[in-house]
């Protein structure tokens, strides 16, 4: 898999992680889950991202499960809640959610939007994690480029690691600003539902068929030209959920070559980023 640095970090990570938004449930679901996610290491997709949101730490317990004993492989993040962000709460939630996890440090801790307590307490209670041990590295999710600038000047002894954000072929309006700013600063950027959900593309629509045409010429599928694509940028990585053993295989195959120009540039006209400042958009 192919990897490069996350931000200033120093840390190599995949440009291709792995998710676990919605992957608790019945007890064969969620043992699916951990089989894919124990398969998405096996196959070099050590970046695996939670958060205590998700099934109100369900899924955080699972991905502690399929961890189990492989700690030291994984490049492990996970995200306090807005209403949990005070200085105390970040504190205690870090607790809680390294507890489910069964693991004693987090390597990237993220506020997960902005929260109605000042940035100034939690990026404060985020320092005294990494002072303790307890993360290596702070980052945001779903900030915008002030909000960003916001986090760093709110931190006193550490730098912002990450901005986590929505990122699909549909939803391009952080090339325009958010991504150049976060690759000046050295900044990671970390596209969540790349596949856009419930937008992704139709086969017989006209973007559809580009990327069905892209596919075929490169001998990959389309959701493999996706991740390609997204990814092409430096210092922008991508976590794909992670749900059963096929869609892992065939996320672990979304890297490791290259789109042609042509390709990226057909990509380009099918799915055009837009022409002046959007809204930053989040699920």
């Amino acid at each position: 898999m192919t990897q490069r640095p996350f931000g200033w970090t120093g840390a190599l990570v995949p440009v291709i992680g792995q998710g676990t938004w919605m992957i608790e449930g019945s007890a064969e679901a969620e043992r699916r889950a951990a089989d894919a996610l124990r398969a998405g290491i096996d196959l070099g997709l050590t970046h695996i991202d939670t958060a205590e949101m998700y099934g109100s730490g369900r899924a955080e317990e699972v991905a502690g499960k399929a961890i189990a004993g492989r700690r030291g492989e994984v490049f492990l993040v996970s995200k306090v809640l807005p209403s949990n962000a005070s200085y105390e709460g970040t504190l205690r939630a870090c607790e809680c959610t390294l507890r489910r996890l069964g693991t004693d440090c987090l390597d990237l801790y993220l506020l997960h939007w902005e929260s109605e307590h000042p940035i100034g307490e939690t990026m404060r209670a985020m320092e005294r994690l990494i002072d303790d041990g307890l993360i290596r590295f702070a980052g945001v999710s779903n900030f915008d480029v002030d909000q960003v600038r916001a986090a760093q000047s709110a931190l006193r002894h550490h730098k912002l690691a990450s901005n986590q954000v929505l990122y699909h072929l549909g939803e391009r309006g952080i090339e325009r600003r958010l991504i150049p700013y976060c690759r000046e600063q050295e900044i990671a950027v970390v596209a969540y539902t790349p596949f856009g959900r419930a937008k992704f593309p139709k086969p017989l629509s006209p973007g559809g068929r580009v990327l069905a045409e892209i596919a075929q010429r490169q001998g990959r599928t389309v959701r493999q030209v996706i991740l390609n694509f997204l990814t092409r940028l430096d210092g922008v990585f991508t976590i794909p959920k992670a749900g059963n053993l096929e869609h892992t295989r065939e996320n672990a195959g979304g890297a490791g070559w290259a789109l042609a120009p042509e390709d990226i540039a057909a990509i380009d006209r099918a799915f055009p980023a837009p022409t002046r400042d959007v809204p930053l958009a989040m699920l």
